[in-house]
């Protein structure tokens, strides 16, 4: 019987739709969508590891997932291994049963200590903000329409602050599963692209409603209704009652994750 093959997923999702990644009785769910669809290709039960468990409404442009394919017990005595999958027939038949706005973009052989989760050296999330006078009828899916004024030099500051090691207990919702609430952030800025103000942060791990609560904070300092020194007090361990609103989900996308080598 051959060894236990461990496969990754690259996917890409529009996820308005869902009730986020994680399965959840009665309620649409990726991983749910994912897993049914590879457990009928394969004719097995499958369990998905993924590098980042998005909640409701957000977007992924480069999620990963992995599982562990076991052999089936029940081969005949006289076959030894089952046939070589197939990695580009997997992700292709597997388009076509997933519903649409979820996509597996390549599916591929992983060593077999990969883990979609726990091997993830950093994952970089994007926030776009639609910053002009009028809505987009197409766009409206995949940002957060703002047509106030917003400073761009009290944007790109409060970015840089967030920068490093910090304590973000009140970017989180105060009822939560994590116990340490210290992150270490690595890429922190806002950039203008047409017009879009575009957020980029990348850390090994967030915690849940992070990057939309820091958002919020920021978009709230950017219109002058927040002090821009009450960033460094709030990022030193503050209750989540001082920060800013969270901001709405659809324009947050999981846009890249990071594994040694790559």
């Amino acid at each position: 019987m051959e060894a236990i093959k461990n496969i990754r997923l690259d996917t890409e999702y529009d996820g308005t739709d869902f009730a986020g990644w994680a399965k959840q009785p009665g309620l649409p769910s990726i991983e749910g969508a994912l897993e049914d669809a590879l457990g009928r290709i394969l004719q097995r039960d499958i369990s998905l590891s993924v590098a980042g468990r998005t909640d409701a409404g957000v977007h992924a442009r480069g999620q990963v997932a992995s599982f562990r394919l076991e052999p089936r017990v029940e081969l005949r005595p006289d076959i030894r291994a089952e046939p070589a999958l197939d990695m580009g027939k997997l992700r292709r038949s597997a388009n076509q049963l997933l519903p649409s706005g979820v996509v597996i973009t390549r599916a591929s052989p992983a060593p077999p200590d990969f883990d979609a989760r726990h091997s993830a050296v950093s994952r970089t999330y994007v926030y776009q903000v639609l910053n002009r006078p009028y809505p987009s009828p197409f766009r409206g899916r995949y940002v957060n329409y703002f047509p106030g004024k917003l400073d761009p030099g009290l944007l790109a500051q409060a970015a840089s602050l967030i920068l490093g090691r910090h304590d973000f207990t009140a970017f989180t919702p105060t009822v939560t599963e994590h116990c340490d609430f210290e992150r270490n952030v690595n890429l922190s800025e806002w950039n203008r692209e047409g017009d879009l103000l575009v957020y980029r942060i990348r850390a090994p791990g967030f915690l849940r409603n992070m990057v939309r609560v820091l958002v919020g904070t920021m978009l709230e300092i950017g219109r002058g209704h927040r002090p821009l020194l009450d960033l460094p007090v709030l990022l030193a361990g503050a209750g989540r009652p001082a920060a800013g609103e969270t901001a709405p989900a659809r324009g947050l996308f999981l846009e890249y994750v990071e594994y040694a080598g790559e």
